[in-house]
């Protein structure tokens, strides 16, 4: 499929996965003039993109049998394992010379596996995670992490321009996964981090929105504490992105790091104590939920 030919008149869009994140990316989708073709484990959740024009389509097979391209982004790597290998799934429909894109986080061996599958049926495979969780999934500003097919991604950039805004060829399948990791372990000193300096701030007696309006402005400054930071002063906890989903982020990262013999001890830390925040019931908060731990080791509360 050549890059001019990807275009809403002849191009068919499906898409397994309308979660947190799922939802909004396929909305730009649609709302561009695609035909879409959507699955969901739960379908209720996938009735935003129903009302855009989606036709709902009985499991992911289906799903690929109906579109060119076909898009995940799910939760674990079960699910993925499942919907591209299950019996209902994508490698049981008639894939060649289909585009298929995972953008789900999830482990580099997996996609190296379903990037050796498409190759023995005949069809694209990329994997292509991204980061920015709910906020840069609405406003389609996602980071676009990508390995895999060369060949497919420039075909996809007109697609790709639509949920993201720094979208970066990383290498073979799997590296797209791998970058991920990096970032994710970015992300988890940087949380830890951000919510150890509002412990300080609020035990130090200062204004928290008046502290963050200077950090964030010099060598502090970052995605958290413009998106986060402010959420976590307002004692909202809704997810932008699962601490369910990002301990198991965080644990393929340090399964990662384990084979390549490896020590990430900052990691391994904050792992631990996201592994309390789940103990303590908020696994399905967002990740800045850390916070509810941390106050509870220190006893004190912001």
């Amino acid at each position: 499929m050549a890059a001019k030919n990807i275009e809403p008149q002849n191009t068919k869009i499906g898409w397994i996965g309308t979660g947190v994140m799922g939802k909004h990316m396929f909305s730009h989708i649609l709302n561009n003039g695609y035909p879409g073709f959507v699955f969901n484990r739960t379908k209720s959740k996938a009735q935003p993109s129903m009302d855009l024009g989606a036709e709902w389509c009985e499991n992911p097979k289906e799903v690929a049998m109906k579109a060119d391209i076909v898009f995940t982004i799910l939760g674990y790597p079960e699910d993925v394992e499942e919907v591209y290998f299950g019996d209902e799934g994508i490698f049981a429909a008639p894939v060649n010379n289909k585009i298929l894109v995972d953008m789900t986080t999830t482990k580099p061996s997996l996609a190296e596996k379903i990037a050796q599958e498409a190759k023995n049926k005949e069809c694209i495979s990329i994997d292509a995670p991204v980061s920015g969780g709910d906020v840069g999934a609405e406003k389609g500003a996602l980071s676009i992490m990508i390995g895999g097919a060369e060949e497919a991604v420039d075909n996809l950039m007109p697609i790709f321009e639509l949920l993201g805004k720094n979208i970066v060829y990383q290498g073979l399948a799997g590296s797209g996964q791998h970058t991920k990791m990096c970032n994710q372990i970015t992300i988890a000193g940087t949380m830890i981090g951000v919510c150890e300096s509002l412990l300080y701030g609020s035990k130090a007696g200062l204004d928290l929105n008046t502290m963050l309006a200077s950090i964030s402005k010099g060598a502090a400054g970052c995605w958290t504490l413009d998106n986060l930071a402010p959420r976590i002063v307002d004692k909202n906890f809704d997810p932008g992105f699962f601490v369910d989903h990002f301990i198991k982020d965080m644990g393929i990262a340090l399964h990662e790091a384990n084979n390549m013999n490896l020590s990430l001890p900052g990691l391994a830390l904050v792992h631990q104590i996201y592994m309390a925040t789940k103990a303590q019931g908020h696994g399905k908060k967002g990740t800045h939920a850390l916070m509810i731990a941390l106050e509870s080791m220190s006893n004190h509360q912001l």
